[in-house]
């Protein structure tokens, strides 16, 4: 439920588009939605998550300037701005802090070793830088319909396949629990 609460904004985001032709529009009608997601989350759990946070601001910011501007880029660069922020704070986990962000996420329910988690944190790093740089390639190499295509449907499909790769990679290093027993 939390998956697609999340990405409500942008399903409405691609309905819109899809139903007006409108970049502008779209964008409009995004802001507010994520608004709502917000408000919502904050209702329902009283905090809203950092990386909600940042989400929030680089729409109501980038979504702001696209509107006012009538300039489809600002919207068309928030994936990758969100993307490279995530990758810095990612980074900047490996050296900051006693676990990475990847471990305190997921440290309290799954046991890995240190070098494991340093693995994975990283390998988030890359993806993240990845996502950012192939979202800018889409944008400025295919139409603004393909872009919106590859936002919805290829940044989820590539996503998803990513933590599947991740969960093999992890199951790989967990310790085995029939021979614990």
């Amino acid at each position: 439920m939390k998956l697609l609460l999340d990405f409500l904004p942008i399903l409405i985001f691609f309905g819109v588009y899809k139903y007006t032709g409108d970049i502008i529009i779209a964008t409009a009608v995004l802001i507010p939605a994520t608004l709502a997601q917000m408000l919502y989350t904050w209702l329902k759990e009283h905090r809203i998550e950092k990386m909600q946070l940042v989400t929030l601001i680089l729409v109501v910011v980038m979504g702001g300037a696209t509107v006012l501007f009538q300039d489809k880029t600002f919207i068309q660069w928030k994936p990758t701005v969100v993307n490279w922020l995530f990758a810095a704070a990612f980074l900047g986990s490996q050296f900051i802090g006693q676990k990475t962000i990847v471990e305190r996420i997921m440290g309290a329910n799954i046991e890995l070793p240190k070098n494991v988690w340093s693995t994975l944190n990283i390998s988030w790093v890359i993806f993240f830088l990845f996502m950012g740089a192939i979202n800018l390639f889409v944008a400025y190499n295919f139409s603004e319909d393909i872009w919106v295509d590859f936002k919805l449907f290829g940044m989820l499909g590539l996503t998803i396949l990513f933590i599947i790769i991740q969960g093999l990679y992890m199951s790989k290093h967990m310790p085995n629990q029939d021979q614990e027993q």
